[in-house]
């Protein structure tokens, strides 16, 4: 029956971390857009801050982030410079009573800043921004950058959260994606991490890399278990090298079909709830004492372009090349560009260049299809409450899509995704998605 599911939701789509999803961003929202955006956001709101530090010393070939190799730190400062001047800018366009509620530190390789650009970089989003006392502060890790003082710089900022990048232990699989990496040294970050107070932390894996098998999957996961995670991200292998040219040098024969891809997925999956963690979404798990685990069992559970989350923040702000943020009137995209970004914002000018001002029914969608990626479905009577009349159109959609599809029902008031085809949920949600097929988006696999 699971292949034949396959069979029937084969196929590539969104992962569906925004609605509409970034390939339909556009040119019409811009630094005015954006600035009018910023100087709309008032006191009761709470701000997420996500900053994008798009430089790795060393390029996996899986990797689908807008991120360039480095071997010098010049370019890093350089960047650095220009962070600073648009956090300052940025800062100054939003009320000062809005309170920033969570940080998150991304990349590329934040983990290979200089410690004192790490602790000057807090205190520059601290004078820009009026920080929470419990702000939660989460960083990407490499643990090849790391060393006793730049743990030392990240936990005097306050990092509450390392979210380490492990993909497989395997050592063939690690040479075909350029990602070397001992367990050793990930068990020795996560020693080193919880010394230094951090409460939280979350190892990533990921299904459908070159040469993977079962064994060295199961290898894998179960040496993840041993270091006692609170969160487990279990990702499918994004190729999309008509995007990035840099997946070029993985070749098509060394992956896994998708028989033996959604084998992977499912031990994993296996493996991680008889471990006891609890299955968040269509790929985290989490501790049942988890924050993230209690905001699903809620209801709270949200999604965006970190993944899963129980950020309950109003406005997302994304700071450096190409971040993307989420405000209450839309979306909206820094230039990827690291030279025209830094030219941009040390001109004291915003670097917005694309995004998206959400209509009436794109915040509709955008609901439904967080609901299913979040909880499987969603409530008519909610849905109805939340968007009046026009919650009629996606309303028949549900019932004919549950009169023709086995795996999903309408009843009760409430539309579902059947159990066993719940890894299967970003198909499903396309379905509600108007803007999926236009445009020449291409996407990665549903699995």
């Amino acid at each position: 029956m699971a292949k034949d599911l396959l069979r029937k939701y084969a196929g590539n789509v969104p992962r569906y971390t925004s609605y509409p999803t970034a390939p339909h961003f556009n040119d019409a929202v811009g630094p005015e857009a954006y600035g009018r955006w910023l100087s709309e956001l008032g006191a009761a709101d709470r701000l997420s801050l996500y900053i994008h530090i798009p430089f790795c010393d060393r390029l996996c070939w899986f990797c689908a982030c807008h991120t360039k190799q480095t071997l010098k730190y010049a370019p890093v400062a350089a960047y650095l410079q220009a962070l600073h001047a648009e956090i300052a800018t940025v800062g100054a366009c939003v009320d000062r009573a809005a309170r920033v509620t969570a940080i998150h530190l991304g990349g590329g390789s934040p983990t290979l800043l200089e410690p004192a650009d790490v602790i000057a970089l807090k205190v520059a989003i601290g004078e820009a921004f009026a920080l929470d006392e419990a702000v939660e502060f989460s960083v990407e890790m490499d643990p090849n950058d790391l060393d006793t003082p730049r743990y030392d710089a990240l936990g005097a900022i306050g990092m509450t959260r390392a979210s380490l990048g492990v993909q497989d232990f395997d050592p063939a699989v690690q040479k075909a994606i350029n990602r070397l990496q001992t367990f050793e040294q990930t068990r020795s970050v996560v020693e080193a991490v919880r010394a230094r107070g951090v409460r939280s932390v979350n190892c990533d894996i990921v299904y459908g890399l070159p040469h993977q098998t079962m064994t060295t999957l199961e290898d894998t996961v179960a040496k993840i278990i041993s270091l006692s995670p609170d969160r487990v991200a279990l990702f499918g292998y994004a190729h999309v090298p008509w995007m990035k040219r840099h997946q070029q040098m993985i070749p098509d024969e060394s992956l896994p079909d998708a028989d033996l891809r959604f084998d992977l997925m499912t031990r994993a999956s296996e493996m991680l709830g008889e471990a006891g963690y609890a299955a968040i979404g269509i790929d985290h798990f989490a501790r049942p004492v988890d924050s993230l685990a209690t905001a699903a069992d809620e209801g709270r559970l949200r999604r965006n372009f970190q993944g899963y989350t129980d950020d309950p923040a109003t406005a997302i702000i994304g700071l450096g090349a190409s971040s993307i943020g989420l405000l209450p009137k839309g979306y909206v995209q820094n230039v990827p560009a690291t030279g025209i970004y830094e030219k941009s914002v040390l001109d004291g000018r915003l670097a917005a260049v694309r995004g998206f001002a959400l209509q009436a029914e794109d915040r509709m969608r955008a609901w439904v299809i967080e609901r299913i990626m979040c909880d499987f479905g969603f409530d008519a009577a909610e849905l109805s409450s939340r968007f009046g009349h026009p919650a009629a159109t996606v309303l028949a959609e549900a019932q004919a899509l549950a009169a023709e599809d086995p795996m999903v029902r309408f009843e009760h008031g409430r539309f579902e995704i059947l159990h066993r085809a719940r890894p299967f949920a970003r198909s499903i949600a396309a379905r509600f998605d108007v803007y999926f097929g236009a445009g020449g988006a291409r996407h990665s696999a549903a699995v």
